[in-house]
């Protein structure tokens, strides 16, 4: 039996969309990979100046150990960098600030599936988009939520984090030791730095070293900020130096990064607002000619030859938003 040419063409641009939907998925992801190993060989491979600078004159003592505990840290960092970027789920719930075990958070997903999918039964949607809309109850919503509050919570650690930095910076510069600055911030910061500092501090009531105690803060928020602050006290801690010094310039650097993030927002607005108008419009044309001619506009939704057009022209606008939705995100 011979094949329609009408068919042939549907099933070959389906396949394009799903191929360049799956392209646009991944390739933030592969192309932050590279950036974070272009990143790493830079810190661990240095110039060809500095290599022949470091051969013509005898390190010292301080240089070597801070050298040695860059590239420890490095190890340790790389490992880590590699399960942020896809974390498990019972991580991604503490580093969401909930305390739910991953056995009650299935138990929550299963429901919010059953409860969405008795929902559109009773509606009258057909079989298809049953399944579909519980299957996504289950699996897309809770997940969505959990990271919708993990990123909420990592950007208010970003807001307060520079200021207990800097108070750090005042304690140690007025002589408290290292500990009871953080014991402060522990008591006194606002959320979710305060329960952040609190887990370090039960950490070194525990008897773990500052630096591991520290660096561990990272798994829970993993940011660009929180690995700073750990590299910061580990290299103090083992090499020494000036504290309130280093931590002075880390909260310089949190604020100029804060003040840089604001900047990109603002430069971005325009971009999002007109990503947003553009992916409105075609709800709000078609929700107009439904009320002005309603069957001109219910061809698309009660014919077979609608229904794939729809389908098709509605997968095309998905993977124009998250385009632009791409384009639209800086990182720095």
């Amino acid at each position: 039996m011979p094949i329609d040419i009408h068919v042939l063409a549907i099933m070959g641009l389906v396949g394009f969309s799903i191929a360049a939907m799956l392209y646009g998925f991944f390739y933030g992801r592969i192309e932050r990979q590279a950036s974070e190993e272009r990143r790493r060989t830079l810190i661990v491979a240095p110039p060809a100046e500095t290599e022949r600078s470091k051969a013509t004159t005898t390190p010292t003592a301080r240089r070597r150990n801070v050298q040695e505990t860059l590239k420890e840290l490095e190890i340790k960092q790389k490992h880590k960098a590699s399960k942020s970027t896809n974390p498990p789920m019972q991580l991604r719930l503490e580093q969401a600030g909930l305390s739910l075990s991953i056995g009650r958070f299935y138990t929550y997903s299963a429901l919010t599936g059953l409860i969405v999918t008795l929902i559109c039964f009773l509606v009258g949607l057909p079989l298809a988009l049953v399944l579909g809309a519980g299957f996504v109850g289950a699996v897309g919503l809770p997940r969505f939520l959990v990271n919708f509050i993990r990123k909420r919570r990592h950007a208010a650690f970003i807001e307060e984090l520079a200021n207990a930095v800097e108070v750090i910076v005042r304690g140690v510069k007025a002589g408290l030791p290292l500990n009871d600055c953080l014991r402060m911030i522990a008591s006194e910061a606002k959320e979710p730095v305060r329960s952040e500092f609190r887990t370090v501090i039960e950490a070194l009531q525990l008897g773990m070293p500052l630096d591991e105690a520290v660096t561990r803060m990272y798994e829970r928020v993993p940011l660009p900020e929180t690995n700073f602050f750990g590299i910061v006290l580990s290299i103090q801690s083992k090499a020494g130096g000036n504290l309130s010094e280093a931590l002075g310039n880390l909260a310089k650097v949190l604020r100029e990064r804060k003040k840089m993030r604001a900047k990109i927002q603002a430069m971005s607005m325009e971009a999002k607002s007109s990503a947003g108008i553009i992916g409105s419009l075609p709800f709000i044309v078609t929700t107009l000619v439904y009320l002005t001619s309603p069957g001109y506009i219910m061809v698309l939704f009660v014919t077979p030859i609608g229904q794939i057009v729809l389908g098709i022209s509605l997968l095309w606008m998905l993977i124009g938003v998250f385009v632009m939705k791409r384009m639209i995100a800086f990182d720095f």
